[in-house]
């Protein structure tokens, strides 16, 4: 590669590849083709040599099939909103005494790939006689994210034999004791992801000495982007009407806005980090906020959405048994029972509508049922017992 002069780019997506459109213009080739290139000028510019004062340029063919994909997701993955509502402002760095943040990570990991429809619930009717953690998952679209854990992960599923959610998760983490499988452990995912976030400007990295060693830190350098998160939270679990507030949301054409509201405060919850966000109520705000967040994981954690407890005005149950909050109060229920509904028509439209073909709304459903077993694992994490 560096005897002659090539050099590769990749990584930046669809929209980096078109911004360099000049360095196409240079071998003859219109705005227009260097926007969205043929293949007969893809293949023609890379024989063709150095350009005129430069070296060539290798480029994935896959920088120019994005089909907007990265337009309609955020800026931050869940993995990476999580660990900011957890790391401390100026410290830059998590609890010591949290023991439940690695492994809802990595729950956390599974739900972006079924929003970014990369992993889905194998299609077989005999599924449903299984336990939610026991169906087994698939890699349904190999594209790269853009995202290293993301990716790493995705390769992952799809080269080896197929396992349920709860199996990935626990691989995933390390826990296992079948050393043929220890090669499945994703090692220093909170790290990795605060370096992705230094790398976004939203962290960045000092040594603190801890008296026996020094460690490296990640203060948070961008409070708007960890205010966003925080606000975001405190907007859906203190919400006074049955409305889905717009501050709750994402910015308009992130998809699945609905479905990333639900799954950052159920993830943060099992995470023990969604203390962090409610800190600046009172006690009383607080509880109600928790118990909102209850009646979300309640409903969410089901599959279908929406056949949970929340609507009954019993206790809610979380956590296999061992914890109950007393029931929330009408307009919170009501909150969620809209939650429930945005999150279906969000599904309904997933794939262009009612329009769309039945195979196609069925693999969005599940999709959806893949993060509904997560959610699932979630509450039952010993973080809410």
């Amino acid at each position: 590669m560096s005897e002659s002069g090539l050099t590769r780019r990749r990584g930046a997506g669809a929209s980096a590849a078109r911004t360099s459109g000049d360095e196409f213009d240079g071998a003859g080739a219109s705005g227009a083709a260097a926007a969205a290139p043929s293949n007969e000028y893809r293949n023609a510019s890379a024989s063709q040599g150095a350009l005129e004062g430069r070296g060539k340029v290798a480029y994935d063919p896959r920088d120019f099939n994005d089909d907007n994909e990265s337009k309609q997701q955020p800026r931050l993955t869940l993995m990476e909103e999580v660990l900011l509502l957890g790391l401390k402002d100026k410290a830059g760095y998590l609890s010591f005494w949290n023991d439940n943040i690695s492994y809802a990570l990595r729950g956390c990991i599974l739900i972006e790939l079924a929003l970014r429809r990369r992993i889905a619930m194998v299609r077989d009717p005999s599924r449903r006689r299984l336990a939610l953690s026991d169906r087994l998952i698939e890699v349904i679209d190999e594209r790269q994210t853009g995202e290293t854990i993301l990716d790493e992960a995705l390769k992952m599923i799809k080269s080896s034999e197929k396992y349920g959610v709860g199996a990935w998760i626990d691989l995933m983490s390390g826990e296992t004791w079948n050393v043929m499988k220890i090669g499945y452990q994703l090692k220093q995912v909170r790290e990795r992801l605060a370096k992705g976030l230094v790398d976004k400007g939203i962290l960045r990295t000092e040594k603190r000495n801890f008296l026996l060693f020094d460690m490296a830190t990640h203060p948070i350098a961008d409070m708007n982007a960890k205010e966003d998160v925080l606000r975001r939270c405190l907007s859906l679990l203190t919400a006074r009407t049955a409305a889905i507030p717009p501050q709750a949301l994402l910015k308009e054409g992130v998809k699945y806005r609905h479905m990333r509201a639900v799954s950052l405060v159920c993830a943060a919850y099992a995470s023990s980090v969604l203390e962090n966000a409610l800190q600046r109520l009172s006690y009383d705000s607080r509880e109600a906020a928790f118990v909102r967040c209850d009646e979300i994981l309640a409903e969410f954690s089901t599959w279908p959405f929406g056949i949970g407890t929340s609507q009954s005005a019993g206790p809610v149950q979380i956590g296999g048994g061992s914890k109950r909050r007393e029931g929330g109060s009408g307009i919170g229920r009501e909150s969620v029972q809209e939650l429930v509904r945005e999150v279906r028509k969000e599904m309904a439209t997933g794939n262009g509508g009612a329009g769309s073909g039945g195979g196609a709304e069925e693999q969005e459903e599940l999709c959806f049922e893949v993060i509904a077993t997560v959610l699932e694992i979630f509450g039952r994490m010993d973080s809410l017992l």
